[in-house]
């Protein structure tokens, strides 16, 4: 056998690091090419790792629960030569690493290049390790010594806010291990206090770390207007207690809203467009990939259907309710979380009125639906019980002036008021 290392493969997307969710192996189990070993969590998906190699698992790098640079090395295989079977147990402790290749999995990025055969470093053991001298006209009372740590469990530390500088290590000659940095982790968690009272400490990961990302870069990037429009959508109810989609799929008032608002961005290409500074260009989309933000247990994510300008109504019925299920069980795929040009967030569900969202970066216009309500509303001439709703438009104003956004706005709201069967179910 010869070993093997598996690094943390470019998972796409300019994403440059992921959060090993579960291990599928162990060391010493037998591993098969393409076998799923682990489920890891980008900012955006949770993808499912295949073997590169048919051997046995040497070494697992990460523990579940940890952060993983690309690059970073995940396993170790003692590899199967061809045509010789693959050994169950541990491999043995003899096995030379060989040079070769960093595995190319199909979809995560691609092969790294290298000129030549890479060259192989020894490692140095701890007595080997040279000792740092101070830069010239520094005094070497002056430099705060780094805490002996290796740089794995510094980066756990840094996660988990942790700091080294304040623990005793409980490793050889004091070294502060991974089991250090977790004990103090949990005591951090567990009994932290301020002057006023006790606090917890939750480290930033995955989904919500890149949500929060985004939403910075979107803030303070795009010059956000919202506008805001209160209706009657009770034909809009109505209508979708009427149509169904068969199959047992509901059409919801969701799914009538996006029939509407491609309709409307039909007519106004601005709100379905983009800010290219590089160019300096507005870029206007001829297709429509509706957005749709759903609150998970992972955090915020914005999966959107591809193409729904191109569907009826019933057809979004069926995209959303295939869209929602994979949103809520964490399969979303890359494809579906990225290349969206407008959306819509649905906040009515949480009993609330109005807000103002902010837009989803690179696009143009982001829609919230508020709760809909039964209120005193004029009716044909007299006042009666209807259902209500607040819709809040927020766009970019160096793409959308105020007048535009404005009348997207009304035409929606227009559509939804009407609710006219022969336009909403009518074919694209």
């Amino acid at each position: 056998m010869s070993l093997r290392e598996f690094r943390l493969p470019d998972l796409g997307e300019g994403l440059t690091e992921s959060d090993i969710v579960t291990w599928r192996v162990a060391e010493g189990d037998s591993v098969e090419l393409n076998q799923i070993i682990a489920e890891v969590e980008t900012a955006k998906a949770l993808v499912e790792l295949p073997s590169p190699y048919t051997g046995v698992v040497a070494a697992l790098h990460a523990r579940a629960g940890e952060t993983v640079s690309v690059g970073d090395p995940l396993v170790t295989f003692a590899v199967t030569p061809a045509g010789a079977p693959a050994v169950e147990g541990s491999p043995a402790a003899t096995p030379e690493a060989e040079d070769a290749p960093e595995p190319n999995l199909v979809g995560y990025g691609a092969r790294p290049e290298h000129s030549g055969r890479p060259v192989r470093r020894a490692r140095r053991t701890q007595a080997e390790q040279p000792v740092p001298t101070p830069a010239a006209g520094e005094r070497r009372e002056d430099r705060r010594e780094r805490p002996r740590s290796t740089p794995p469990v510094r980066h756990l530390a840094r996660q988990l806010g942790v700091d080294l500088e304040q623990l005793s290590g409980t490793g050889s000659q004091g070294l502060i291990t991974r089991d250090d940095v977790e004990a103090e982790a949990d005591r951090i968690r567990d009994s932290s206090f301020t002057d006023d009272g006790p606090v917890t400490r939750i480290p930033i990961r995955g989904v919500r770390k890149h949500t929060a990302a985004a939403m910075i870069a979107s803030a303070f990037t795009a010059p956000h207007v919202t506008v805001f429009h209160t209706i009657d959508v009770t034909p809009a109810f109505e209508l979708a207690s009427r149509v169904t989609a068969g199959g047992g799929t509901k059409v919801s008032f969701l799914a009538i809203v996006s029939r509407a608002v491609c309709l409307a961005l039909g007519g106004h290409p601005e709100l379905n467009s983009r800010w290219q500074q590089s160019t300096q260009e507005i870029v206007q989309y001829g297709y429509v990939n509706l957005g749709i933000a759903a609150a998970t247990e992972r955090g915020l994510v914005v999966p959107n259907i591809k193409g729904a300008e191109s569907l009826d109504l019933v057809g979004l019925a069926t995209a959303l309710a295939e869209l929602t299920a994979e949103a809520r069980a964490g399969e979303a795929s890359t494809d579906r979380l990225t290349g969206g040009t407008f959306t819509i967030t649905n906040i009515g569900v949480f009993g609330v009125e109005a807000g103002t969202p902010i837009l989803n970066p690179g696009e143009a216009g982001i829609l919230a639906l508020g709760a809909a309500q039964r209120r005193p509303w004029e009716f044909e001439g007299d006042i009666a019980l209807r259902q209500v709703m607040t819709l809040s438009l927020s766009f970019d104003h160096r793409v959308v002036d105020g007048e535009q956004g404005s009348r997207f706005l009304a035409e929606l709201g227009a559509l939804l008021q009407t609710a006219d069967e022969s336009v909403l179910t009518a074919a694209p």
